[in-house]
């Protein structure tokens, strides 16, 4: 699911870029060019997975915009898929800024940059897990710390957590979760043996970097009793209970306090 925020009235960022990115700018005005220009002015990457980032070849050259990533996320689209050099044909090509972690960042579109900035960001570690699609050597080079992020967004006193996808090894989650006004977190799997029950695959939810749902540790266990912002679950696989209202997993979820993502959802801070 695609997730685009804005902190100034006209100027968008979007977190990820996903497969179906120019479908999602078609049919959300506030995303569509005006005059031959995109408000999209920036990504956050959160990882180098496909569903991450294959968007980004919708935006290819039409016009100039910040990619936010990780060294070893930049290293795989920039050095390794070489598919990724169109975005360098826009005039001025796009413009890359590296993510460093945990530390707090003022957001600014201009390279000459003047005033208070919009927002902060900070990039947290979540997740050690690169794409399979990724070489040996980088796994082996490459700080885990920089395969998969979720980000803290401020301005003044209103705090956004975003965690598309969360393995819960960064066991400091919660805290952020607690502070935010609204977070928004990995619905993947409901449960960790999920996916083993379709024959697909050998793998579990944790195995694949994601925290399930369920369980004495699972997410809705670990989130925090007293977080008194909104919560609301994305990127939700379509083996997951919870897409059936009528589930008993769907009731357990709206009953611990969570909301379910849907197209179009849209929130104020």
């Amino acid at each position: 699911m695609q997730v685009a925020f804005s902190a100034t009235e006209g100027v968008w960022f979007l977190v990820g870029a996903s497969p179906d990115l120019r479908a999602q700018i078609v049919t959300a005005a506030e995303l569509t060019p005006f005059c031959e220009m995109s408000p999209i002015a920036g990504i956050f990457l959160p990882s180098a997975e496909v569903d991450a980032v294959m968007g980004l070849l919708h935006l290819r050259e039409f016009q100039s915009f910040l990619i936010f990533a990780t060294p070893a996320v930049q290293r795989i689209l920039r050095n390794e898929n070489c598919i990724f050099n169109v975005l360098d044909r826009a005039s001025p090509p796009v413009r890359w800024r590296t993510l460093s972690s945990n530390r707090r960042t003022g957001c600014y579109v201009s390279d000459n940059p003047a005033g208070a900035a919009p927002f902060f960001y900070t990039a947290i570690p979540l997740g050690r897990n690169f794409p399979d699609y990724a070489n040996k050597d980088l796994r082996r080079e490459c700080s885990s710390d920089d395969a998969c992020v979720g980000f803290l967004l401020e301005q003044g006193n209103k705090k956004l957590f975003i965690a598309p996808t969360l393995s819960g090894e960064n066991k400091d989650w919660p805290k952020l979760a607690t502070s935010a006004n609204v977070s928004i977190l990995d619905g993947t799997f409901w449960s960790n043996e999920e996916l083993l029950v379709t024959g697909r695959t050998d793998k579990t939810a944790r195995a694949m970097g994601h925290l399930p749902l369920s369980g004495p540790d699972g997410l809705l266990a670990q989130y925090p009793k007293d977080a008194q912002g909104r919560k609301i679950l994305i990127h939700i696989n379509n083996t997951n209970p919870i897409l059936d209202e009528d589930s008993d997993e769907h009731h357990a979820v709206l009953e611990a306090g969570f909301e379910i993502a849907y197209d179009g959802l849209t929130i104020e801070l």
